[in-house]
């Protein structure tokens, strides 16, 4: 029997990122396949049946897989330089809470199995909870296996040399059928438990959020020989909307809007861009504001575009409305957990791409600071303890 901290302690050194801080694990990266082959060797060890579904998907089971089984799980990949308890934590509260009931004893009513899915943080593809979305049908499928890394591999191929057949990915009803509910743990990423708060927290809903990519279009030209008056830069249209998207955002109430990447071509210190792309992330609870606020930013960014001699485009990339937990599900487990608040979250997960399809929720450990998506990121010991014997409490009431 393992506690969680002990199972986090094992794969400490496991894409850790020497150049951003944190760790950096992307999907069907060296580290994350090696996350993936730590979770199957916990499963097995616990005497879980273990499977991988077309899409990439594990499943490790207690008990015969059948239909409406409960299922608790997360991802094992992360963001850039992210830190050590996005998607992890849930992982192994899952096998430590699996500890919890088998040490007691437990003899499960129903068949229960702890999930990993794939790409969840869309780091590599750029489309987030990209394994919950091939499974329910909530991304077309043909756009999927397109979707190209930042060294132009395809989505196809990377599944191909991971052992996958592309031609059967895609909406799996009999995988989706064995869900009769979804729990998933995550480490919060916000202060909404503060500092002296609860250690955990029950999940109510999602922020609408989506990510969209911004082509700057200029001249590509000699940096030393082309005269400022002569320029069409898009790297400057580009720092100029930068603002302009916090700007926006900043004027509608519960909004966020967000530039976390920006890759200008050809890339050179002694070169005006000739393109310039930038990718939005924007955020919230009423998807009508969503959607305004990006014309809004849109309207912005070509009219700054147009005053540095560049046009603009706009593409969607992903987009997910906003989510509210099954009541009935997350009543229940507010039962099962009676000192833990409701708590709303503006982070995207798998549960909530499954909400639309099963009855879904979510627990929320305490991050002190609310730091998340960087090496900051913090869960007390204890208070990682607490979420897996929480998660166990729930696991037993729902069996």
């Amino acid at each position: 029997m393992e506690t969680v901290n002990q199972l986090l302690d094992s794969i400490k050194d496991v894409g850790r990122d020497a150049v951003r801080g944190g760790y950096s694990r992307a999907v069907y990266s060296t580290a994350e396949l090696d996350l993936r082959a730590w979770f199957i060797e916990q499963a097995q060890q616990r005497g879980l049946a273990v499977e991988t579904d077309r899409n990439g998907i594990i499943w490790a089971w207690w008990g015969k897989p059948q239909d409406g089984a409960l299922v608790t799980g997360s991802h094992l990949d992360s963001v850039p330089g992210g830190g050590a308890f996005d998607g992890p934590l849930g992982i192994a509260s899952a096998l430590a809470a699996v500890d919890i009931l088998q040490s007691r004893g437990t003899e499960p009513r129903r068949s229960l199995a702890i999930t990993v899915f794939p790409e969840e943080e869309g780091s590599r593809f750029g489309v987030a909870c990209l394994g919950s979305r091939l499974l329910t049908g909530a991304i077309d499928v043909d756009k999927a296996l397109n979707l190209r890394d930042g060294d132009g591999n395809t989505f196809a191929d990377v599944a191909k040399g991971n052992g996958l057949d592309p031609r059967h990915m895609g909406p799996d009803s009999e995988a989706l059928g064995r869900i009769g509910d979804f729990v998933e743990l995550h480490v919060e990423q916000g202060r909404g438990l503060g500092e002296n708060g609860p250690a955990i927290a029950v999940g109510s809903s999602i922020l609408g959020h989506g990510r969209w990519k911004l082509s700057i279009h200029g001249q590509g030209n000699h940096a030393g020989t082309t005269l400022m008056a002569d320029r069409a830069d898009p790297m400057v249209a580009a720092g100029q909307i930068i603002v302009a998207v916090r700007d926006t955002a900043a004027r509608q109430p519960d909004a966020r809007a967000t530039v976390g990447r920006l890759t200008p071509v050809p890339g050179g210190t002694n070169v005006i861009a000739s393109r310039v792309d930038m990718w939005l992330d924007a955020r919230h609870p009423d998807d009508a504001v969503t959607a305004a606020l990006i014309e809004s930013i849109y309207k912005a960014a070509r009219d700054i575009a147009a005053g540095e001699g560049c046009t603009i485009s706009l593409t969607e990339e992903s987009y997910s409305g906003t989510v509210h937990f099954d009541p009935g599900l997350s009543q229940r487990i507010s039962a099962i957990l009676p000192d833990a608040p409701v708590l709303a979250t503006g982070a995207g997960h798998d549960a909530g791409v499954l909400a639309g399809h099963v009855p879904s929720a979510m627990v929320f450990v305490r991050n002190p600071s609310g730091i998340s998506h960087s090496p900051e990121e913090y869960v007390a010991d204890e208070d990682a303890a607490i979420g897996a014997t929480a998660l166990a409490k729930v696991l037993e009431g729902l069996l």
